[in-house]
């Protein structure tokens, strides 16, 4: 069994091709699909889509990009939703994202701040978006004092020299398409060194396709070219893979 940890399937590019992309995941061993969201507007879609499939699982959060349309009211409402809907795994995808535009970095720290806090105060993981952020991402993790909170460093771009360093505050790597691709030795690196008890498979998909599709669109199928590659550069067993990155996500996510 694999387990996609975090995959954007609710959008419209989906949409007309859900159900197959769906069979498709189903075809390749692909048992649970876990959905972030990325603004409020997702949410009750989320819900919904969850509620609808015995294998979609989702989170609630909004993307470092998306603060911009933060409302006084978000976390309360997104309290309230996790508390009445068991399907919602995970506060996420939230973090920093300084690749796009640095204006609103103060913005992006104080409600990535909040976000951990209502994780913590519902005692569920929390999915991180670092890109181009990895000091103050940990800087945050370390002042929030997240404990045993499970942290996901969801498409894990950085050294291996710094993932030890959130290895030590209880994150686990979720790697994805990147690892497959002939130049992405830093990603290699921490593929090859990740302790397996930590290790999370992904998609981020429709983006980041692996190769052999690498230039098309991504679908939670394609999660197995990952794991191939990751057992590879490990070398071990593809099923060991797959099984071990599946019990970290039924752990982690609480998943049914």
């Amino acid at each position: 069994m694999l387990i996609d940890t975090h995959a954007h399937i609710n959008m419209d590019c989906f949409k007309n091709d859900f159900n197959k992309i769906l069979n498709r995941a189903k075809e390749n061993n692909v048992k649970k699909i876990i959905i972030p969201a990325v603004e409020p507007a997702d949410f009750e879609q989320l819900i919904s889509l969850s509620n609808n499939y015995d294998n979609i699982y989702c989170m609630l959060g909004l993307h470092p990009m998306e603060v911009q349309k933060h409302y006084p009211e978000m976390i309360e409402d997104m309290e309230q939703l996790c508390k009445t809907n068991n399907k919602i795994v995970a506060i996420g995808e939230v973090g920093l994202d300084y690749y796009w535009d640095k204006t609103f970095v103060d913005l992006q720290k104080q409600i990535f701040k909040e976000q951990i806090a209502l994780a913590k105060k519902l005692n569920i993981p929390v999915a991180i978006h670092d890109r181009d952020a990895h000091k103050d991402t940990f800087d945050i993790l370390k002042e929030c004092n997240i404990g045993d909170l499970p942290i996901i460093m969801h498409c894990y771009s950085g050294s291996w020299e710094f993932a030890k360093e959130f290895l030590k505050m209880n994150c686990y790597i979720a790697l994805g398409g990147v690892v497959t691709f002939k130049n992405a030795q830093k990603t290699k690196e921490v593929a090859k060194n990740v302790p397996l008890e930590r290790l999370l498979l992904e998609t981020d998909c429709p983006y980041l396709t692996p190769v052999p599709y690498r230039g098309k669109q991504n679908e939670p199928a394609y999660v197995k070219f990952s794991a191939e590659e990751i057992a590879k550069i490990k070398e071990i067993d593809f099923d060991d893979i797959a099984e071990i990155t599946s019990n970290n996500a039924i752990k982690i996510f609480n998943l049914n």
